[in-house]
């Protein structure tokens, strides 16, 4: 094969690289410099098998870093939650309406609705308390609906109930509650959140690291595995 065929086809692989930086960016792609490229493309000699070869293993040596430096990318972290009720107040949301939010907040939804990742919620003295993944949604969408969830068997805690009408006070001496099991959403513990624009590849693995790195800290229930071991 001509030099210049093999860069030809390696064109036609890459289309966007090369529309957008032309052979420099198939030389970034490749790991190889643009002045060897540049040559191949205007040499009508054979393009020898060692020089084919020692492309691909450059080719690999860039992916594995490529992904070593991009598996995750931090969006935001101990974010303090400002949380709404939402549109139709069915919900709550970590973060204020528009019309009411910091341009601050607006971009960061924003921010969290066009990534997928991992997302940690904390309590008020920034200890972790729940852990999650967006893999299949967005993270937005996800923290949201972890914030509103029902998880009877790990958020039940010792309370008592008392009126939210207006009446009149009476004193626990003579009108005594007793204090019994309830269970909140972490929207009633949750105090800042953490967000994570990871790799979709490395989320399923990343989360099984955070889950069971501290299992005997997070309200998690699920013990997640790690995705590539799975048989």
């Amino acid at each position: 094969m001509k030099a210049s065929d093999f860069v030809n086809d390696l064109r036609k692989k890459f289309p966007e690289e090369y529309q957008k930086n032309g052979d420099r960016g198939i030389a970034e792609r490749l790991g190889i410099s643009p002045q060897t490229l540049r040559k191949w493309s205007k040499s009508g000699s054979e393009i020898e098998s060692f020089q084919i070869t020692n492309a691909f293993i450059k080719a690999q040596d860039t992916a594995v870093t490529e992904a070593q430096y991009n598996t995750i990318k931090p969006i935001v972290e101990f974010y303090p939650i400002h949380w709404a009720e939402s549109v139709g107040g069915a919900n709550y949301e970590v973060l204020p309406l528009k019309n009411n939010a910091t341009s601050i907040q607006n971009g960061l939804r924003e921010e969290l609705k066009k990534r997928n990742g991992l997302y940690i919620f904390y309590d008020t003295r920034g200890k972790a308390l729940y852990a999650g993944k967006a893999k299949l949604q967005s993270l937005w969408k996800e923290m949201n609906h972890a914030f509103n969830r029902d998880r009877d068997e790990v958020q039940a805690i010792t309370l008592v109930t008392h009126p939210e009408r207006e009446q009149e006070f009476f004193p626990a001496f003579s009108y005594p509650r007793q204090p019994k099991k309830q269970t909140l959403k972490l929207h009633d513990l949750a105090a800042y959140f953490s967000a994570y624009w990871v790799s979709d590849g490395m989320i399923d693995d990343l989360e099984a690291l955070l889950v069971r790195g501290f299992a005997n800290d997070l309200l998690n229930i699920k013990m997640e595995k790690f995705n590539h071991f799975k048989t």
